[in-house]
This record gives C-alpha cells, sequence and structure tokens, in this order.
C-alpha cells in the first residue's frame, strides 16, 4: 500500500512533467512518476523520435532514470494523460515495469482526475519475468 500523500506528490510531479513530454508527431503528451520504497520520485515524459520506432515512453523514461539513480526498489508506478479515460502503459512498458516488481500498483488517471488503479499482476498476468529464465 502506498501512503496517500505521497500518492499526490507523484500525481502532481507525473503531471508538471507530462508538460514536457517531446510529441510533435502524435501530440499526445505522457507524464509517469515512480515512487521508491524511500519515497523518492522519479520522473518521465514520453520522447517521441522522426523514425516512430525510436520512441521511448514516459514510464520507460522514469525507469531509466531509478536505474541511473541505482534505486530499482518502486512500489507504485502513476501514468498521466489528457484523455477521456486513463490509459494504461502500453505492453512494451508493462514488460519493463514487471522487471521492476510485480508487485507494483500502478496508477492511471487523466488530467480531470479520473483514476484507476491497478498491479502488474492485472496488467501482465502469466507475464514474463526474470523468474521465466533458466537458471544460469
Amino acid at each position: 500500500m502506498i501512503d496517500e500523500s505521497l500518492l499526490r506528490t507523484a500525481i502532481e510531479q507525473a503531471t508538471l512533467v507530462r508538460r514536457h513530454a517531446y510529441a510533435p508527431y502524435s501530440n499526445f503528451l505522457v507524464g509517469a512518476a515512480l515512487v521508491a520504497a524511500d519515497g523518492t520520485i522519479y520522473r518521465g515524459c514520453n520522447v517521441e523520435n522522426a523514425s516512430y520506432g525510436l520512441t521511448q515512453c514516459a514510464e520507460r523514461s522514469a525507469v531509466t532514470a531509478a536505474t541511473a539513480d541505482a534505486n530499482r526498489a518502486i512500489v507504485c508506478c502513476v501514468v498521466i494523460a489528457d484523455t477521456p479515460e486513463p490509459i494504461t502503459p502500453c505492453g512494451a512498458c508493462r514488460q519493463v515495469l514487471a522487471e521492476v516488481s510485480m508487485d507494483m500498483v500502478v496508477v492511471c488517471r487523466t488530467l480531470s482526475g479520473q483514476e484507476q488503479r491497478f498491479t502488474m499482476h492485472e496488467l501482465l498476468p502469466s507475464g514474463f519475468a526474470p523468474s521465466s529464465l533458466p537458471p544460469s
């Protein structure tokens, strides 16, 4: 369970970082904030590329920031976009988030405040995880 005060801060941070998204092709701005077990918040936004395939999603951008800070003890991911209904992470982001923690809570929100909460187990049931690999 995540502290609701810390969650509110993460929602604010995801909303703020969303404004920095680079999305000249889709005009679809997404912000994400990861909450670590120690309370640190890592932000990310989507960064598009003219080749499309090299586009970086907000969630993966935030995971990169947390990893660069050597903090992978993530308990929550907030995803926010200006959509009528909350959006969930794409398949690639689900896989990357699952690599971090299958137990994290994913909070999907709209700018107007509609919200849905999931665990990674709900978003990626029977997902491919490090435990899926044979022992090395």
